[in-house]
C-alpha cells in the first residue's frame, strides 16, 4: 500500500510541475500587458517591470517563480498594490470551499435517492422524470441554471437574496445551481448500478431468506451500488470548486472563482498562476484520496 501511495504521489508531483510550466509560458504569449494605463510614461513602465522582476530574461523569471512557489510565495498582485497573492487566495478560498461542499452534499444525496427510486421503478413515470432531470443537469451549463434560478426564485418570487455572501439564505440559490451537475451524474450512476445489483444472485438469495423489500434494497442493493461511487466523489468535488467560477460571478460571491475571472482580463499574472496551481493541487489531492480509498475497498486496484 505504501508503494502504491508513493507511486501516485510521484505522478501527481510530475503533473503539477507540468501544469506550472505550461501555465507560466502560456501566459507570456497572452496579448496585452498588465500595465496598460496610457498615462504611464516609458520610464514608469521600466520601474514597474523592474519592481516585479519582469525585466529579467524569461528563463530567469521561470526559475525564480518556481523557487518562490515552493516556499509558499506566489508574488504580489499587479493590480492590487502591495497585496500578496497568497493572502488574497486565503481570504476567498474558504468561501468557494463552503459553496462547493454544500453543492456536493446536496447533489450526492439527492442523486442517490433519485437513482434508487429510478431503479426500483425502471421505465416508469418517475424514472422518466428523473431521467429528464439527469439529462438536463448534464447538458445544461451550471451558469445557465444559475441564471434561471436567479430570475425566478430571486427576482420574480423574491424567495432568497439575489447576491452577496454571509448568511445561509444567500448560499441557497448558488448551492442549488451548482448541485445540478453532480446530482445528474450520481442519479445515472446509482440507477445503472442498482438495476444490475437487483438482478444479481445475492439479491435473489436475500429475498429467498425472507428479507423485506426495504431491507433488500437499502442494505444490499443500494449499499453495494454506492461503493463504486467513490471513484466519482474526488473529481466531482474538485470539479465543483473549479466549476463555481461563473456561479460566483452571477451571484456576486466573493470566492476564488470570481477573483480568477477578474484577474484574466486585467492580466494579473501572479493571481492567474496561483489560482491555477491551487485548483490543480485541490484536484490532485481529491484524486489521490479517492485512489487510496478505492485501493482500500478493492485491493485489486493496488495490483
Amino acid at each position: 500500500m505504501v508503494k502504491y501511495i508513493l507511486k501516485r504521489l510521484g505522478l501527481l508531483l510530475l503533473t503539477l510541475f507540468l501544469i506550472v510550466t505550461l501555465t507560466f509560458f502560456m501566459m507570456q504569449v497572452m496579448p496585452g500587458t498588465p500595465f496598460s494605463n496610457p498615462k504611464l510614461t516609458p520610464d514608469q513602465l521600466e520601474i514597474l517591470k523592474h519592481a516585479y522582476g519582469l525585466d529579467k530574461p524569461l528563463w530567469q523569471q521561470y526559475f525564480i517563480y518556481v523557487g518562490h512557489m515552493f516556499t509558499g510565495n506566489f508574488g504580489t498582485s499587479f493590480i492590487y498594490t502591495n497585496q500578496p497573492v497568497i493572502t488574497m487566495i486565503a481570504q476567498r478560498l474558504p468561501v468557494s470551499m463552503q459553496l462547493g461542499t454544500q453543492a456536493l452534499i446536496l447533489g450526492t444525496v439527492l442523486g442517490a435517492l433519485m437513482g434508487k427510486a429510478s431503479a426500483r421503478r425502471k421505465n416508469g413515470l418517475l424514472d422518466g422524470v428523473f431521467g429528464f432531470l439527469s439529462v438536463l443537469g448534464i447538458s445544461v451549463p451550471s451558469f445557465v441554471i444559475g441564471t434561471l434560478i436567479l430570475l425566478y426564485l430571486g427576482f420574480n418570487l423574491n424567495l432568497f437574496p439575489i447576491s452577496g455572501w454571509g448568511t445561509f439564505s444567500q448560499t441557497i440559490m448558488p448551492t442549488i445551481a451548482l448541485s445540478f451537475a453532480p446530482m445528474a451524474v450520481v442519479t445515472r450512476f446509482v440507477r445503472s448500478e442498482m438495476i444490475e445489483s437487483l438482478s444479481s444472485d445475492y439479491i435473489l438469495l436475500a429475498r429467498a431468506k425472507g428479507l423485506s423489500e426495504k431491507e433488500v434494497v437499502n442494505k444490499h442493493a443500494l449499499r453495494n451500488s454506492l461503493i463504486p461511487m467513490l471513484t466519482l466523489i474526488g473529481p466531482m468535488a474538485a470539479g465543483l470548486l473549479t466549476g463555481s467560477v461563473l456561479i460566483e460571478k452571477i451571484f456576486s460571491i466573493p470566492g476564488i472563482g470570481a477573483q480568477f475571472v477578474d484577474s484574466i482580463p486585467a492580466k494579473d499574472f501572479p493571481v492567474i498562476m496561483a489560482t491555477t496551481i491551487v485548483y490543480a493541487v485541490i484536484l490532485m489531492v481529491f484524486i489521490l484520496v479517492t485512489d487510496i480509498l478505492t485501493a482500500i475497498v478493492d485491493p485489486r486496484v493496488r495490483l
